[in-house]
């Protein structure tokens, strides 16, 4: 696409209309103004679409499986360890790093801070895409997509955290969409279902912070239901909640300056002058949001040790393990923000987000299957359950590309009829 664009002055399409004054179809915006032979040599040339080719040639036979031979057929899940990587990665995993979405509505149409607009559409879209796919890993670990409402509508339990996940996760995705959908109907032309949608964009907005302020703190809850089970420097009753939370305020900032980094890297042919200009400030703006949530965790996850007098567990080998993820999951990525913040190093600050997000996937895992049991066994994934997950993450991949590559999220569409 990027030699196409240099080649062919209307693309990529930002209007409505042709340089001939005539109007692009639909048909035509989903073909991104080309020909089916240019589209195939496009796709050719790309050598992710080759391997995404190849991860899906596997994994999607393994899914066809797994709804035909069982859970048992890709994973080792037993009553010992009923949480593997569809929900330790793409449930605890993916949900706070979709975060982003009620953080930066809330900068922008709250706080009225415009100078942040430029990124806002891309933060509620990797939030609505997050936690779409986080449903879509929930439903390939339970099988029975069919029977979601169940528990919703039909037995009750207003008590249950699972309950509370549940109907949270549900709102806040209608929430998500319907913040979306001004971008898709700028792209289709409907500008009275735009300013519809932007009427409530307010309402919308405060409904997307009490939602993902308490089902990010459930999600922590969950764990609850087993103190004996969790190791206790990953589990703290009274704190867990309150981890799980602060944690997805920087782990929610940070992916979305890495997909800003990967948009600006890969894709600077979509982007406007107002998205790659703003981008470095935008960047630091969010550092330092994420390290003031860091400092922040790292201050409760210390008072919860002196809380639950944990200090003893620090002395043995699973302490150094928690000196570890704590070292490089938080104080290093932190340091690296203050540093770049400080001198205006964006480089140092976008390479500190990708271990920043790294550090909550593995603190994640660590608190849902690596120290799980840890008086017990250890846990190792089945190598198909770790093929189905890559294959899933792949398709949320190709979903975002896809959606970037045509509706206006880092860009702003010029003509409107």
């Amino acid at each position: 696409m990027k030699l196409f664009s240099k080649e062919r002055p209307e693309i990529p399409i930002v209007n409505h209309l042709k340089e001939d004054g005539t109007e692009w179809t639909i048909k035509e915006k989903l073909w991104l103004g080309l020909s089916v032979s240019e589209y195939k040599k496009q796709f050719i040339r790309n050598p992710v679409n080759w391997l995404m080719v190849f991860i899906f040639a596997i994994g999607v036979p393994l899914i066809i499986g797994r709804y035909i031979f069982g859970l048992g057929w890709v994973t080792h899940a037993s009553n010992d360890y009923p949480w593997g990587l569809f929900l330790g990665f793409g449930l605890f995993g993916m949900v706070p790093l979709s975060a982003s979405g009620f953080m930066l509505g809330t900068t922008v149409e709250l706080f009225g801070r415009k100078d942040f607009h430029s990124i806002e559409r891309l933060a509620l879209l990797n939030g609505l895409l997050g936690y779409f796919f986080a449903v879509l890993f929930l439903e390939v670990d339970l099988g029975m997509w069919w029977r979601l409402p169940y528990p919703m509508f039909v037995s009750l339990g207003p008590a249950a955290v699972l309950f509370l996940v549940a109907w949270h996760v549900a709102t806040y995705l209608s929430v998500q969409i319907a913040e979306v959908l001004p971008s898709f109907f700028e792209w289709i032309g409907w500008l009275k279902g735009k300013r519809a949608i932007r009427k409530w964009v307010l309402g919308l907005t405060v409904a997307g912070i009490i939602l993902s302020t308490l089902h990010q703190g459930a999600l922590g809850a969950l764990f609850c239901y087993a103190p004996g089970k969790v190791h206790p420097l990953w589990l703290s009753v009274n704190f867990q909640w309150l981890h799980f939370f602060c944690s997805s305020i920087f782990a929610g900032l940070s992916m979305v300056i890495i997909a800003s980094t990967l948009i600006k890297n890969f894709m600077a042919w979509r982007c406007d002058d107002e998205f790659l200009d703003n981008l470095d400030y935008v960047t630091i703006g969010m550092a330092k949001g994420a390290s003031l949530a860091m400092i922040t965790y790292l201050c409760i996850k210390i008072v919860a040790v002196a809380h639950d007098q944990e200090w003893s567990y620090l002395l043995t080998g699973w302490g150094t393990y928690y000196f570890l993820e704590l070292g490089i999951a938080v104080v290093l990525p932190m340091c690296m923000f203050a540093v770049g913040i400080r001198k205006h190093y964006v480089t140092l600050i976008r390479f500190g987000a990708f271990i920043a997000a790294f550090g909550i996937i593995w603190n994640r895992l660590n608190t849902s299957l690596i120290c799980f049991n840890w008086q017990m066994y250890q846990d190792i994934p089945h190598w198909k359950e770790v093929w189905i997950t890559i294959t899933l993450y792949s398709l949320y991949f190709l979903t975002y590309r896809f959606i970037v590559y045509r509706m206006p999220i880092v860009y702003e569409w010029k003509g409107e009829r």
